[in-house]
């Protein structure tokens, strides 16, 4: 018996108890109509429908079940493979935690059949013994469910009367699982927060903050001999801010904003409407699109035509990956979300604003760059960071289209690099993390996110200045 098949086993557990339970409050129902002399009596002497007497039977029986199966899924690869190392002669048995692991790996695709040469001959009959005791112990996780959902589900059972509040129940156990999904979103961020803090201070400690924050020069790779060439260890980000900066925020945004702001007027206050049912659909599966085929579109297509262009201009040297190429696909692909938030906020203007004025004589250019525009902004601006903060965190097609050279330059026919991109870069392959090299993502990563965030406030301070201004 698989993990799997225990979850399945525990929430079929938990419906046979919502069956039962709803069974019983239909007949409760049933009862009562039987014996109720007025209408008020039959309506008024069954608390709870049905359906939440079955809720509680299936709560019941399938939360004591569905812990148990989780709590065991957790610490299952662990405990058996302890036992499995266990049987392992003590001369064969791997040392550290990498053989370890590289053994057990070996272990599992024998037991489950992806691998029929074993690399350690000791790994074979270590794999009979894990198939075995795999089996033994979800039988044994399977009975313990059975056993606590049958405990839990007669005893929820034998508690439903005409009278019992199941509806209180499990209306409160549906407020426990709705604030437990909020902890969880909340603690996950704090998590991921508290993460990358610890592990830039561990960077810190072999490179000055002041010179990966002011520092020119980006080299992450360090020298392990002392004769070693291209190893100078050089953590200077200014390149790499800049290069975040120069394509998602400036080329895209030059590209995006006006594209999508335009688009977003045009749909709502000229298109015909059924003209509207097709353009946005059409301009809104522009967001459906994978990253890697802008990427690769921006490689194959824009970025030659970028180049050609160069040349044209007299830039003999010029590069096939360039900040232009880039950040004009970057633009391209973030339309949608700038156009679809513009739209929204558009739509929400009240109607009476327009047709005011329009009747006060202006034309519908001077209603949409005088009313509409002004008392939508809110609603524009949030798409615009919105679409910031995606650009600022596209990693494919700035590999495809604009390369991995960190260079610090205003000319967008140069290959440049951003922040995400390195950080790609950097934690790619077999990784240690004690190194500068490997722990400088998580600086990067931590100045990503104050960024984000300080983007965020902005936004809401601009957002709350206007909404006060046209409430």
């Amino acid at each position: 018996m698989s993990l799997t098949m225990l979850i399945f086993l525990a929430f079929g557990l938990g419906l046979l108890g919502f069956f039962m339970g709803r069974a019983r409050g239909t007949a409760l129902f049933a009862a009562n109509a039987a014996t109720a002399t007025t209408a008020k009596a039959r309506i008024g002497g069954v608390h709870s429908r049905p359906g939440y007497h079955g809720g509680y039977v299936g709560l019941f029986a399938l939360m004591p079940a569905l812990l148990v199966v989780l709590g065991w899924a957790v610490v299952s690869d662990d405990f058996i493979a302890g036992r499995v190392l266990d049987t392992v002669p003590a001369a064969e048995r791997p040392v550290g935690d990498l053989d370890r692991i590289s053994f057990m790996n070996e272990v599992k695709g024998l037991a489950a059949g992806e691998i029929e040469e074993p690399f350690n001959e000791a790994t074979r009959p270590a794999a009979v013994v894990y198939a075995t005791t795999r089996s033994n112990y979800n039988l044994l996780a399977g009975a313990v469910a059975l056993t606590l959902a049958s405990v839990g589900g007669l005893f929820a059972f034998s508690r439903l009367r005409p009278q019992f509040r199941a509806r209180n129940k499990v209306e409160a156990a549906v407020r426990l699982a709705l604030m437990t999904a909020s902890l969880v979103a909340i603690l996950t961020t704090f998590g991921i927060v508290l993460s990358l803090i610890f592990e830039s201070l561990r960077f810190f400690q072999f490179v000055s903050p002041l010179e990966f924050l002011f520092g020119t020069r980006w080299s992450p790779q360090t020298a392990i001999r002392a004769d070693q060439v291209g190893s100078s260890g050089a953590f200077g980000a200014v390149p790499l801010f800049w290069g975040t900066i120069f394509i998602g925020a400036i080329i895209a945004m030059i590209v995006a904003i006006p594209l999508g702001l335009m688009s977003a007027v045009y749909l709502t206050q000229y298109a015909d409407t059924r003209l509207r049912k097709i353009l946005k659909p059409m301009l809104e599966l522009l967001a459906g699109v994978p990253t890697v085929v802008y990427g690769f579109f921006a490689a194959l297509t824009v970025a030659p035509a970028v180049r050609d262009f160069a040349v044209w201009l007299g830039m003999r040297e010029a590069s096939s990956e360039s900040a232009l190429a880039a950040g004009l696909v970057m633009g391209i692909m973030i339309i949608p979300f700038v156009s679809s938030m513009a739209d929204d906020a558009l739509n929400a203007v009240p109607r009476a604003m327009r047709d005011g004025s329009l009747a006060m004589g202006a034309t519908p250019s001077e209603t949409v760059k005088r009313v509409l525009l002004p008392a939508a902004l809110p609603g524009i601006v949030g798409g615009i960071l919105l679409a910031v903060s995606r650009a600022i965190g596209e990693t494919m097609i700035v590999v495809m289209a604009a390369g991995l050279a960190a260079n610090l330059t205003l000319n967008p026919f140069d290959s440049v690099t951003t922040v995400t991109t390195q950080i790609v870069a950097l934690l790619t392959g077999d990784q240690e993390f004690d190194s500068p090299k490997t722990l400088s993502a998580f600086a990067l990563g931590l100045v990503l996110f104050c960024i984000t965030l300080v983007l965020n406030i902005y936004a809401l301070a601009v957002v709350k200045k206007y909404r006060e201004a046209y409430e």
